[in-house]
């Protein structure tokens, strides 16, 4: 359930001082907010100054009181987050993103997702990590403020003309979560003010801001909250961008270093680790996110789609996977003898289609693994088993899917690897009693949008670890929907942390055929 505070434009005389405008788009019942020109003041005015805004404010509350009597101050709304509204009703007058064009020395809110906040910054834009904040500063005050303020000076150096509040990470709906998540102060400021700090470091391109912390440390989220949404957000600049990291961890740039230096030349910078000033023409402060492990190509600057997002991970991992070949060719000629079986020898024997299967442990294993692979080998797959591990360089883990044709696995974190599989392969994925909808959710519709071949594998209740533990007509067999109704916790509980699976190899015999033959008619 998410809450909407209703917020009113206020004016004195028709072009003064607004606070804050919340656009309402009463058909799909989304909310904006903006506030690119919303007042704030910093330091205690004095008394004239205060007693003229007083008036100007009461005056405009009388006029505007009809209207504001007409709405409710609150509502709620349940949302769907595959059901998300990304486009803006006709009460906005124009289908153009909001903060398509942000005008030099102002800062725009985008607050209108569901997923995420992220706001646009231009002009003289330096960095403050003491105090949290990002400051601009800026001659554009509110429109006949300096006017209003002419013999205020040191009250005018002083002024926040706008202070916005962000926590750049895409879990916004989550409020446990984002809570964790550290907040920034985007403060537009008086391009003479007092406290303006002097550039340390002066950078001729854009930055973006953005939070490694949260769920950081799951493969999934990692890739469907940071990864992916980094490369939405940055590729329109050409790798002409800085990173600017909040909860910075040196293992994450180790992991996914690979993939950073294909989207910008410049080293990533610690935001709290560094306490220097730095100076950036624009900045964006959080990351856009379209839906679960994809890229929506109408929203891409350059029609960009999630293959090209592969192409990415194909440039990034081929160096070090090259040298790993290289290495192992040098092993092998050292370990060849004269009279053993040629290279060009091995060439003529058939090719038979590579299947992997990514094993897990502790829970949802495939108790009959083994049997399976047989299964499959008899059929014609050349069968490996991966067992990903938190530590596991994932460029060895590419190498592998990039060159399989069918990735097997049980529902989980480490399904994200279906990215790692060329267009065209086969996913087989093992739906675990309870995980129906996420499955596909999160794995399902993102692998066919990125051309795979998708086979959902939902197993019935004597396949699973379960039927041993509850009754026949127990609700955790017979009906998991009204189990993960109870709540999450319920659900990770039963379904995710105590179950595990054990095929039915003849009814999954019929999902290794459907992908032998898929892959036969590929060929030709």
């Amino acid at each position: 359930m998410v809450h909407h505070q209703r917020y009113y434009q206020m004016k004195k005389g028709g072009e003064g001082l607004l606070v804050k405008n919340f656009i309402v788009d009463e058909e799909s019942q989304i909310g904006i907010t903006t506030t690119i020109n919303g007042n704030y003041f910093k330091r205690a005015i004095r008394p004239k100054l205060l007693s003229f805004l007083f008036l100007s404010l009461l005056s405009c509350s009388l006029i505007w009181t009809p209207q504001l009597f007409g709405f409710p101050s609150t509502f709620s709304l349940l949302y769907s987050l595959g059901a998300e509204d990304e486009h803006m009703g006709s009460d906005v007058g124009s289908k153009l993103p909001l903060c398509s064009s942000v005008a030099n020395g102002t800062i725009c809110c985008d607050r209108s997702g569901i997923r995420t906040d992220v706001c646009y910054m231009k002009g003289d834009i330096r960095t403050h990590s003491a105090s949290s904040s990002i400051f601009l500063y800026t001659q554009n005050g509110p429109r006949d403020f300096s006017h209003m303020l002419e013999d205020e000076d040191e009250i005018v150096k002083e002024l926040e003309f706008q202070r916005e509040k962000i926590r750049p990470y895409t879990r916004k709906w989550e409020t446990s979560v984002m809570s964790t998540i550290d907040e920034l102060s985007l403060v537009s400021k008086h391009v003479n003010s007092l406290s303006q700090r002097k550039c340390d470091v002066v950078h001729d391109v854009p930055a973006v801001f953005f939070s490694t912390g949260g769920y950081t440390g799951n493969v999934y989220h990692e890739f469907n909250d940071g990864i992916i949404p980094l490369y939405i957000t940055s590729q329109q600049f050409n790798k002409k961008v800085v990173f600017v990291i909040l909860e910075y961890h040196n293992w994450w740039i180790t992991k996914y270093g690979d993939i950073l230096s294909h989207l910008t030349d410049y080293p990533p910078i610690d935001y709290s680790g560094d306490n220097r000033t730095h100076c950036f023409p624009e900045a964006i402060v959080g990351l856009n996110i379209h839906d679960e492990l994809t890229i929506d190509q109408s929203l891409m600057k350059q029609n960009k789609s999630i293959r090209d997002f592969r192409n990415i991970l194909d440039r990034a991992y081929w160096p070090r996977i090259n040298g790993l070949i290289q290495d192992e060719e040098r092993e092998k000629q050292l370990l060849q003898s004269p009279s053993s079986t040629s290279l060009s020898e091995l060439d003529y024997q058939p090719k038979k289609p590579k299947l992997v299967i990514l094993s897990r442990s502790g829970s949802r294993v495939i108790l009959n693994e083994d049997s399976l692979v047989k299964v499959a080998e008899k059929i014609g797959f050349e069968v490996e088993v991966l067992r990903p591990e938190k530590t596991s360089e994932l460029a060895k883990i590419y190498r592998v899917l990039n060159s399989s044709d069918v990735m097997i696995g049980v529902h989980g974190a480490a399904m994200t690897h279906f990215l790692f599989v060329k267009p065209g392969g086969v996913f087989i994925q093992v739906v675990p009693l309870g995980t129906d909808w996420a499955a596909q959710t999160y794995y399902g519709d993102p692998a066919m949008k990125l051309g795979l071949e998708y086979i959902g594998y939902k197993i019935l209740p004597r396949e699973s670890s379960l039927y041993d533990d509850y009754d026949r007509n127990d609700p955790v067999l017979s009906d998991p929907d009204s189990v993960n109704a109870k709540g999450w916790e319920f659900t990770k509980k039963i379904y995710l942390d105590k179950q595990n699976v054990k095929l039915d190899l003849k009814r999954f015999k019929k999902r290794l055929l459907h992908a032998y033959h898929h892959l036969a008619l590929s060929q030709f």
